[in-house]
Order: structure tokens, then sequence, then C-alpha cells
């Protein structure tokens, strides 16, 4: 590797650098803040290293990595996600007894693993990245120690995970037979005289897609996840629900627009069935629950299934369209997980309806945010998130996926229901004779739970309101990116 080489690669050897630091202050001194601050300025820092990066078209790191408008944008944004979540998690865990110190190498090693997929060209990278990712949420998912249900998901994600890799090592070994190589372009060059995929190289498609479904969360690789997002710890629920599924959302587009793999009609086949189940199901699902964290798990799902109309889409304009809904998931999701760490205590999170009964005139401020999130989700008019479903389904209608637009179309329908409900407790009159007790804050437990919810509802209202600024980001950052394939 060359000194240019190191200096596209910044942004990953700042969140090393800041791991192995971590690991060295715990050893020599415990300290919540000072590793807390580590890490934020860490994040900071490597998300500032992108603007020297902002020239590049494509850069090669070969075999192994890319760096084009891309990857940068992918990485800009895993970034900014896990700094507002870092800054979540020090107001979470400050006001808990548990040894705190570790929890931020994992959270940056995690970050480590999801950058390094989205700029993967070879299967070597793409599984480095993906274990570095999911190893660190084995330990992440069950940081609670004293919290039984923290245990019971940490478990279940880690055998699941494992079968879950079984598979897409497998799959990419029969790619491997089939076509002779593991990098991207080697397999998109394989398979260029391809009219129909033969039985092996499909099959390993398919396990791949069993894979990589596992980490999205959908239909029918869903079921790890209600339990998962309700015995981790809220912020790392935040994390699982946006850093880690925008890295496979990263890596699964890069590899099927480079593979042209939208020319396959049983590909398409299988993913419209996946995308369509993962609708009806999360929602139906998510009507059914009383627990504030499994209704936004369920919820996930169904938002992966919307996310995966734009993907059908196989175009630029189905690629713009999934980054953009992605920042819009991302900015509601870490304001609602955001909103529950809020709220609480060191016996439990606040994941029950209950929790939010007359929340509004109790933190009439919290309960604002809270219902502005919860609107985005649901895709009402003035939020980020109506912009997100507004531009998934011009994606869709620009290609006729006419199925896949009728079902976005109703599935977010019947979504409303479930969000309203959540916000209809909130408005509740609180009964008189109970008087939550006030804790007084530390400033900056303060700062950083209370600025942060601040400002991902300040992104939510200007991306809802004014979305031609990051429309034009997208489209000129992707303009530099290797072209996208017109179907």
């Amino acid at each position: 590797m060359s000194q240019t080489d190191f200096l596209h690669l910044m942004p990953l050897i700042i969140l090393t650098v800041a791991a192995l630091i971590n690991m060295l202050v715990v050893a020599a001194w415990r300290n919540h803040k000072i590793i807390y601050v580590i890490t934020a300025v860490s994040f900071a820092a490597a998300f500032l290293s992108l603007f020297e990066l902002r020239g590049v078209t494509s850069y090669p790191i070969a075999p192994l990595f890319v760096i084009d408008g891309f990857g940068i944008f992918y990485i800009g944004l895993i970034l900014a996600t896990a700094l507002l979540i870092s800054m979540l998690s020090y107001a979470y865990f400050e006001q808990r007894e548990e040894q705190k110190e570790e929890y931020y190498i994992l959270l940056l090693l995690s970050t480590l693993g999801a950058c390094t997929m989205v700029i993967s060209t070879h299967f070597a990278s793409l599984f480095l990245g993906l274990e570095a990712l999911s190893v660190s949420l084995y330990a992440l998912i069950s940081y609670l120690r004293a919290r039984e249900r923290s245990d019971e998901a940490g478990i279940k994600y880690l055998i699941l995970a494992a079968f879950s890799s079984a598979f897409l090592l497998f799959g990419m070994a029969l790619v491997y037979f089939s076509t002779g190589t593991m990098t991207f372009a080697g397999i998109a060059t394989a398979m260029a005289g391809l009219q129909e995929l033969p039985l092996l190289l499909l099959t390993g498609f398919g396990m791949m897609i069993i894979g990589i479904g596992f980490k999205l969360s959908v239909v029918p690789f869903h079921m790890w996840t209600p339990d998962v997002y309700e015995g981790a710890p809220a912020p790392v629920t935040a994390f699982i629900a946006t850093v880690s599924k925008g890295g496979v959302i990263g890596l699964l587009l890069r590899f099927f627009m480079e593979v042209d793999g939208f020319r396959y009609p049983t590909l398409i086949t299988i993913f419209t069935i996946v995308a369509v189940a993962s609708m009806i199901a999360g929602n139906l699902l998510a009507l059914l629950q009383t627990n504030v964290k499994r209704i936004l798990a369920y919820s996930s799902i169904s938002h992966l299934g919307y996310l995966l109309v734009a993907f059908l889409a196989g175009n630029q304009m189905g690629v713009e369209a999934v980054s953009f809904y992605l920042v819009a998931y991302f900015i509601t999701t870490v304001g609602a997980f955001g909103v529950v760490a809020m709220l609480s205590d060191k016996e439990r999170d606040a994941e029950l309806l209950e929790d939010y009964q007359g929340l509004l005139w109790r933190r009439p401020w919290t309960a604002t945010v809270f219902t502005a999130m919860l609107l985005s989700l649901a895709g009402i008019p003035l939020t980020a998130g109506f912009v997100g479903k507004f531009y998934l389904l011009a994606a869709g209608v620009n290609t006729q996926l006419w199925l896949l637009v009728a079902m976005l179309v109703l599935n977010s329908v019947i979504g409303l229901y479930y969000y309203i409900k959540v916000i209809a407790v909130m408005f509740q009159q609180p009964d008189v004779t109970e008087v939550e007790p006030r804790k007084r804050l530390r400033p900056s437990i303060y700062l950083a739970s209370v600025g942060t919810l601040a400002v991902l509802a300040l992104l939510l209202v200007i991306v809802g309101v004014y979305p031609t600024a990051l429309v034009d980001i997208i489209q000129n950052i992707f303009s530099s990116a290797p072209a996208m394939v017109a179907r």
C-alpha cells in the first residue's frame, strides 16, 4: 500500500487507532467521560477527514476496496449517526453503575466494520467488515449483564448470526466456484454473457441473500428482531436499526449494481417477494404490540420492505432514493430511540406504552420530539419521512413496479395506526395522583441527551421542508461514482 492509499483510508484508520487508544486508556485508568470524549472526537475527526476525499471520482485499492462518491456518502452517514448514538450512549450509561468504558471500544469497532462494508469490492473485505460489525454487536446487545433479557437477546443474536454467516460463506464459495473470482468486477465479467443464471451460481446467490437478509431483518429472516430490540440497551437498538443496516444496504447496492443482478428475473422475483412480505408482516405484527421497542422493531422490518422498492428499480434514481430514505430513516429512528433512552431508568428501559401515558403533560418538549419522529416514520407531510417515501414511490413508478408501489401505499396507511396509537397514549391526561419526580441532570448529561434530540428534530424538519439541498448533495456525489445500471 502507498501513502495515497493510506490517505484514502484515513476514516477507517482513525477509527482503528481510536479503538486502540481507548483500550490502552481503559487498561490504565477507567474514566467514562474521557473514553466518551475520545470516541466522540474520533467519530468527528473521521467524518471531517472525508472532506479531503470529496473530489475523488473512483480510487481503487486493489483488490479489496474502492473509494468513490457512493462510498464516501455512506461512510459519512454511518459516522455522523455513530457520533449521535455515542452522545445518547453517554447520557444513558452515565446514569448506570455498569462498567461503561468497553462499550465505546465495541461501538468504534462495529462502526469500523460497517464503514469497511460500503467500500468493499471483494468477498474477503466484505466478510471481514461484516464480522467486525457482528462480533461487536454480540457484546453490545448483552452489555447490561444484570438484565435477564439482555443476555437472552445477545445469545439469540449470536446463534442466528452464526447461522447467517454460514449461509453467506457457503454462498460465496459457490459463487467463487462458478466464476473463479471473489472480486465484484471479476464476478461481473464472468456473468456478462449469461442470459440465465446456472443452478450452482443461482444457489450461491440465494444463500448470500439469506445471510444478508438476516442482517437486514427482512421477512422471513426477521425472527430475532423484536427480541433483540427489546433486550438490548436503547442506544444499541438505535445502532442496530441504523448503522448496522445502513452498512449492509450500501454493500448490497454496490454488489448488485456492479454485477448487474437486476437483469435476472429470478433474483428480481426473490427480492419482490421479500419486499412484499416484509411490508405486510412488519406492519401487521406491529399492530399487535404494546411494547414500544417491539413496535419500532416490527416497524423497521416494514421500512426495509419499503426501501427494497427503490432498490429493485435498479437505476441511478433508485440508488438516490434509497440513499435519501436512509438519511430520513436514520434521523427518525435515532431520534425515536433517543427518547426511549432519555426516559429510561436504572432498572429498565422505557419500553411499555404505560411509560408514555400523559407524557405531553409531564414532559411536553420530549413528547413533541417523539411525536415528530413517529409522524416521520408514518410518512406525514413536512417531515423527512414523507419526502423519503415520496422518493421511493417516484423510483418505483419510474420503473413501473406497480405491485410494489401499491403495497407501499397500502402498508403506509396500515402503519399509520400503530404510530398514532403511541401518540394518543402520550396525549392522554395523566393520573393526577401520580407525580413524576424530577431528576436534576448534570450539564454534560443534559447536553448529550437533550442537545442530540434537538439536533435530530431540527434535521427532521429541515429535510422535510427543504429536501432540495440533500437531494442535490446526493446527486452531485453519486454523479462521481461509477455509472449506475439502467434497466
